[in-house]
């Protein structure tokens, strides 16, 4: 099976525009980001998808893998299904634009599972150890059947332990055993033909109201397999995200 990580690129971005072409030690954000992609060892290339004129020349000093893709798509998922129709490939890993840090062992697990037990959609989530990552609406929560399949994803804690659950959040700084909560993380592996079809679907209840587009698959009966791993994040969405990201590649 032929497996693509491709990287979205948008220029735009409300919080810190232009991002992914800002300098971390001394190469722009997407490139950090391609290179790490390009150490995975289970895929079989790297493509970066872009509406934008000014990403793709910054792009072409490293890189002739460069998909332009339409300025209207409101999603990352509808920029891949566009970008999928001009590659030949079998599976498809998205990798977010503003991850410089990303593990190329996450992506390797997400092409094995996609690979070894065609699955039409993968993702992945690590524990959750603190009760302050567990109380933050920016950490989406997700909880998992017997076989590691979503069974939702919140921003809300999930699963409600309705046991001593205010002393669980108000005296504890880490999570005690046996207790356990995952964050999802926002990597995505599909199968091209799954992704033509979630592109299509309508937006769904859920989606809207919790703003998480992964839920569109659950509603429409549609399964996610999880994939644990240590690796966490970090994304980079502010200033301050930069420089702790700078700080943490230990830029001079």
């Amino acid at each position: 099976m032929r497996t693509v990580v491709i990287i979205p690129a948008r220029l735009g971005s409300s919080r810190l525009p232009g991002k992914v072409l800002l300098d971390i030690c001394g190469k722009p954000m997407i490139q950090h980001v391609y290179e790490a992609a390009r150490k995975a060892t289970k895929i079989d290339d790297v493509y970066i998808a872009t509406d934008a004129e000014e990403v793709k020349d910054v792009c072409s000093t490293f890189t002739d893998k460069i998909i332009m893709t339409s300025t209207v798509h409101e999603s990352g998922t509808d920029r891949l299904a566009e970008a999928i129709e001009k590659i030949d490939c079998d599976c498809v890993i998205n990798v977010q634009g503003d991850e410089p840090l990303i593990d190329p062992k996450l992506i390797d697990a997400l092409a094995v599972q996609m690979q070894a037990s065609d699955e039409e959609m993968v993702s992945a989530m690590h524990k959750i150890l603190s009760t302050s990552e567990l109380k933050s609406p920016n950490a989406v929560k997700v909880t998992v059947d017997n076989r590691s399949y979503a069974l939702y994803f919140s921003r809300s804690i999930i699963p409600h332990h309705r046991d001593d659950w205010e002393a669980l959040l108000n005296h504890h700084e880490t999570i005690p055993a046996p207790l356990r909560f995952y964050k999802h993380i926002g990597i995505y592996g599909y199968s091209t033909s799954f992704l033509k079809t979630y592109a299509n679907l309508e937006q769904t209840y859920l989606e809207k109201l919790e703003k998480l587009e992964q839920l569109r698959v659950l509603e429409n009966g549609f399964s996610i397999k999880m994939v644990e791993t240590d690796y966490e994040p970090v994304g980079v969405d502010t200033l301050e995200d930069m420089e702790r990201v700078r700080e943490l590649m230990k830029c001079r």
